[in-house]
C-alpha cells in the first residue's frame, strides 16, 4: 500500500480539501486498492472537529463527500506514510525538521504544488483567512494531479 499524507496547519481546511480531493483522483483512477489517503495537521488547534465549512462546501460542489476529522500530525506518521506533502512552506519545514527528529528515510517531503510547477507558485494559500475556497480548491486539484502523476511514475502504475 502507497500512504499519501496531506498536511497544514489545523487539519480544517487545506489538508481536508487535499484529502478529498486526492481521494477522489485515485478511486477515479482505479487505484484505491493501491494508494491510501488521509490529512493532519501540524498543531492541535481543532483536533477532533470536522472539517471547515467552506471546506465541506466547495468539495460538495464538485461532487466530494468529505467525514473526516481534524488531528495532528504525529511522529508515527513520518513512518507510516511514503508521501509527506506540505500545503506551504512552513508545513514544510515542519516536516522536514520532524521527520530529522524521528530519522525517518524513507518518507518524501514535498509540497503539494512542487508537483503543479505550470502554477509557478508553491504554497497553498490558507482560505481560512481568505475565504477563498473555490481558488484553493483549483490550485490544489493542480497539485493532486501532477502528484497522481508522480506516484505512478514512482511506483510504475498504469
Amino acid at each position: 500500500m502507497i500512504r499519501v499524507l496531506f498536511v497544514c496547519t489545523g487539519n480544517i481546511c487545506r489538508s481536508p480539501m487535499a484529502e478529498g480531493i486526492f481521494r477522489q483522483l485515485v478511486a477515479e483512477s482505479g487505484l484505491a486498492d493501491r494508494i491510501e489517503v488521509d490529512s493532519a495537521g501540524t498543531s492541535g488547534y481543532h483536533v477532533g472537529e470536522p472539517a471547515h465549512a467552506g471546506t465541506i462546501e466547495v468539495l460538495r460542489k464538485h461532487g466530494i463527500v468529505y467525514h473526516g476529522r481534524a488531528r495532528q500530525l504525529t511522529e508515527a506518521d513520518l513512518k507510516r506514510f511514503d508521501y509527506l506533502i506540505a500545503l506551504d512552506q512552513s508545513h514544510f519545514v515542519a516536516l522536514k525538521s520532524l521527520n530529522l527528529r524521528v530519522q525517518s528515510n524513507t518518507a518524501r517531503i514535498s509540497r503539494l504544488l512542487d508537483h503543479a510547477p505550470q502554477l509557478h507558485l508553491r504554497d497553498v494559500p490558507d482560505p481560512y483567512y481568505t475565504g477563498e475556497f473555490e481558488a484553493v480548491y483549483q490550485l490544489i486539484l493542480q497539485g493532486a494531479h501532477g502528484l497522481l502523476a508522480q506516484i505512478r511514475e514512482d511506483f510504475h502504475l498504469s
